[in-house]
């Protein structure tokens, strides 16, 4: 008799477990917002400057295997855009900074504007359009003078 009772609560683990695996890996190569008053000093990241309209910066480590692709993809985009620069900033010795931006996998790709306020980020592998479209969407307020 006391099957039955662990069958169901075995079989509601599962579900429960199936759903978060499905909306985690849903989020995963999404956009997400971020602090909008945090400014990024590029000194702090290792760097001398920003991207004149946007800065793809991404955070990595040596024993990543996915960051050597998504390093070839980011460096691509910037060099096809004016005024885009690419920083990968490899995070294995400095847990200060995966701590200050809550890295939790690598790669994560930040977008930043041309102030160096955080506009979007991708944990993850992030797909080409979908980086593309989203630098669009964040140099698209930017004026050429």
């Amino acid at each position: 008799m006391e099957l039955l009772p662990a069958i169901v609560v075995l079989s509601a683990l599962l579900v429960l477990t199936v759903g978060i695996g499905l909306v985690l890996r849903w989020r995963q190569n999404r956009p997400r917002a971020f602090d909008p008053r945090e400014v990024i000093e590029p000194t702090r990241l290792g760097a001398d400057r920003l991207g004149e309209t946007a800065t793809l910066l991404q955070f990595s480590t040596e024993m990543c295997s996915r960051c050597p692709g998504v390093h070839r993809t980011l460096r691509e985009i910037a060099d096809d855009r004016e005024g885009v620069l690419h920083l990968n900033v490899d995070l294995t010795h400095r847990v200060d900074i995966a701590q200050h931006f809550r890295v939790l996998q690598t790669p994560t790709t930040l977008i930043l504007d041309q102030h160096g306020v955080v506009r979007s980020r991708f944990g993850g592998t992030p797909g080409r359009q979908v980086v593309e479209m989203e630098l669009d969407r964040v140099t698209a307020g930017t004026g050429r003078g």
